[in-house]
């Protein structure tokens, strides 16, 4: 029987024997598997009549006889192939085991960065709350001009500025001054409506006389800029340094060494922030164990990682820190009072959390800033005390008799 050729893709001849194209059991080699190929590597051949009307294959090669039977496919055992693809194989399970591995070093590196990381910064921010007046309000004015500046490029970030118009940079840069100024006036005068009111009028105008085109989207987000990053947190300066009440009842305050300020230094103020501070500390660290032990049910698209189950298990840890630490240092005397604060404590956190993931999922960023190796920006670490504080000064104010005492 005559040989045929295989024209093979980059169009040279293979000559396989006619023997080896039949389609029937008995010539099926059972040691190896045929490697069949696609048909479109014979798209080039077809079938044509030549003059004695007998079926032929045309090829590149020339005219093929074919004699009864219709040539579907030629194949030929390549054991070369076959252990190539059984190599790729192997090698590709290597590199996604490497992969994996590679993951998960890091994902353990990053959380090792982020507790030592913060660990160093909350032995300084206690210190801070301890002291009190101008060192506390001067540390918190900076860490409020850092912030609101981290959100003003966060408005001007390619995703939040393709549907609307950011404001001047001129603009931005003068509104976190004002709120940098804004803590220390609340701190010396108490109360900053009067100012705040002055400072947003100013800006406004600002807006409103510039060169171009003056957008409203440049207006509404410079004044929740002037709201989000001056005026909430200027309550944490009301509640730290305006509860000037004594807290009797607290055990540690007779104690207290007179160098550090002695018995006056324990005032309701300083025990209500250190509850507060140490209720969303709670809140975002049983949130993130029992997502990752029990996370199952999504909370909310703006921060697809947050769980249902996560978030019980914030509230459950930071109701049990603050009824802890109200019992320790006696304030507020009622059970319900403290269950009540740190509901408030809860809902401030995971309210700021989510506001600031707002942002920056419109923005298109992951962090709001490289500040803090591990946590991201100044807003990424304090997004949960935005409005925590404003919460926790107006239930103090208006629900707790004689300020919890």
């Amino acid at each position: 029987m005559a040989s045929i050729v295989k024209v093979c893709t980059y169009n040279k001849p293979v000559p396989v024997l006619t023997t080896s194209l039949c389609i029937c059991s008995c010539r099926l080699s059972t040691r190896k598997t045929p490697n069949l190929q696609p048909f479109s590597d014979y798209s080039s051949l077809r079938l044509v009549p030549d003059a004695k009307t007998r079926p032929l294959l045309r090829s590149a090669l020339g005219r093929i006889p074919v004699k009864r039977r219709f040539l579907t496919a030629v194949t030929r055992a390549e054991s070369d192939n076959l252990g190539d693809d059984n190599s790729k194989g192997v090698d590709g399970r290597i590199h996604d085991l490497q992969n994996v591995e590679e993951d998960k070093q890091k994902k353990a590196s990053q959380l090792k960065k982020r507790v030592i990381f913060g660990v160093a910064i909350g032995l300084p921010v206690g210190g801070v709350v301890l002291a009190g007046g101008w060192v506390f309000t001067l540390a918190l004015a900076a860490s409020v001009f850092i912030g609101s500046r981290e959100y003003f490029e966060l408005v001007r970030s390619r995703g939040i500025a393709k549907g609307m118009t950011p404001p001047p940079r001129y603009v931005s840069r003068f509104c976190s001054v004002i709120c940098a100024l804004m803590p220390i006036l609340t701190l010396y005068y108490g109360n900053i409506d009067i100012w705040v009111t002055c400072a947003a009028f100013v800006v406004a105008m600002a807006l409103l006389v510039q060169r171009g085109n003056p957008r409203f989207s440049q207006l509404s987000s410079t004044m929740f800029g002037l709201f989000y990053c001056g005026y909430l947190p200027c309550f944490w300066v009301k509640l730290r340094c305006g509860l000037a009440a004594p807290a009797l009842n607290t055990g540690i305050a007779r104690t207290w060494p007179i160098f550090l300020g002695g018995l006056p230094q324990w005032t309701v103020g300083l025990v209500a922030t250190l509850i507060s501070f140490s209720g969303v500390i709670a809140t975002d660290t049983f949130a993130f164990l029992g997502g990752k032990a029990f996370g199952r049910t999504p909370l909310t698209s703006i921060s697809p990682k947050k769980t249902w189950e996560g978030t019980f298990a914030g509230l459950v840890g930071c109701i049990v820190i603050t009824l802890l630490l109200s019992k320790s240092l006696s304030w507020p005397q009622s059970l319900f009072s403290s269950i009540a604060f740190g509901f408030i404590n809860f809902f401030g956190s995971v309210f700021g959390d989510l506001t600031e993931s707002m942002i920056k999922r419109d923005a298109g960023v992951k962090d709001s800033g490289s500040l803090i190796p591990g946590h991201g920006g100044i807003l990424d670490r304090v997004d949960s005390y935005i409005f925590t504080g404003a919460l926790a000064y107006s239930f103090i104010k208006t629900s707790l008799r004689l300020y919890g005492v």
